[in-house]
């Protein structure tokens, strides 16, 4: 397995993970699908960094990260998103994407990392506890899907 840059040929493979997701579970809030534009602007947004883990040409999971907040003093504060294909769970491949990203962070000058994890995903939330990510708040109700509300957690790991 390899960790690279993401490009605009791994969005196919990055909806394909990604949307699922939106559609079946409460990992995240929205409803709005990823489209191949949107995951192209993505991976472009200068603000961002984008990566994926790749095995055999194909892609496990991806990770990255955009704006936090707006404004010049949430400058060095990015929040990420990182998602896994079905297979590629329980592999390691999650650890070797936050790495990756953690040390582009670093070398971009990003002092924080936030993660926004649902509090119906308690395995995400473990799994940034155990890479040294501190839950600095919980938030009712500040999510809707399926409906009902839902909690956000927040962490973030000053790199």
């Amino acid at each position: 397995m390899m960790v690279r840059s993401a490009r605009a040929g791994d969005v196919a493979a990055m909806a394909a993970i990604w949307n699922p997701i939106i559609r079946d579970t409460a990992i995240t809030f929205t409803t709005e699908e990823k489209t191949a534009a949107g995951l192209e602007a993505m991976i472009a947004a200068p603000e961002g960094r984008w990566l994926v883990a790749e095995e055999d040409g194909v892609v496990l999971g991806f990770a990255g990260y955009g704006a936090f907040r707006g404004g010049p003093g949430y400058a060095h504060a990015r929040e990420h998103t990182i998602l896994l294909g079905e297979g590629a769970r329980g592999r390691g491949v999650g650890r070797a994407l936050m790495r990756a990203l953690e040390a582009e962070a670093r070398d971009a000058g990003i002092h924080v990392l936030v993660a926004g994890i649902s509090a119906e995903n308690p395995g995400a939330v473990a799994f940034h506890a155990a890479l040294g990510f501190a839950e600095v708040g919980r938030m009712p109700e500040v999510g809707q899907k399926f409906d009902r509300w839902m909690a956000l957690v927040l962490m973030q790991k000053i790199l």
